[in-house]
């Protein structure tokens, strides 16, 4: 006999969903405009706290996001509410655009960084001067990596967007509990 669904997501997966939420959020909030023409003038990114900030949480936010993918591969079952095909279509595409950004935004970081010769500067006095294996490929010079991270960027951010307000719409709307699945605390649902 097959097991009913549960009726809300398991609190790892809603703990690792809301924190990087927010994480990226600031990450995004700090994210500073012309950070290359800033380097080109001799700027040293360690004297900016929204650079360091914004470096940190970026790795925070892979770090997060691939203890997620590992406890998705682990946990439980996940929700399962009753929708229109169309709606489970799309839930899935936006889900998996989001992972795909979550992943490649940090990458694309790291790959503006090293291209570009500017050092990785962290929380802590942590610095990485050189990434000369990223100076030196190939995949460096395909690209103005500061430009696709900034797009993606935003990209990150329209599609967090159109993810919230299609929860709303699900809680306003349609009143099928989708949005109850990931509230974090019952006193919300």
């Amino acid at each position: 006999m097959k097991s009913a669904s549960p009726q809300y997501y398991d609190l790892p997966s809603r703990a690792f969903h809301w924190v990087t939420a927010i994480v990226v959020s600031i990450a995004f909030i700090l994210g500073p405009e012309g950070f290359g023409r800033l380097m080109r003038q001799g700027i040293d990114p360690a004297t900016r706290s929204d650079i360091v900030w914004h470096e940190s949480l970026g790795i925070l936010v892979l770090m997060l996001t691939l203890m997620r993918l590992l406890w998705v591969a682990l946990r439980p079952a996940a929700p399962q509410i009753s929708m229109k095909r169309w709606m489970q279509t799309m839930g899935k595409i936006v889900h998996l655009a989001l992972w795909a950004l979550l992943l490649a935004l940090p990458l694309t970081a790291v790959l503006a960084l090293g291209s570009e010769a500017h050092p990785l500067t962290l929380l802590g006095g942590v610095r990485v001067d050189q990434m000369p294996l990223i100076a030196n490929s190939a995949i460096a010079k395909l690209a103005d990596w500061g430009d696709v991270h900034g797009f993606l960027g935003d990209a990150i951010m329209a599609l967090a967007g159109l993810h919230a307000a299609a929860a709303i719409f699900h809680r306003v709307v349609l009143k099928d509990g989708v949005l109850a699945t990931m509230l974090p605390y019952k006193g919300f649902r």
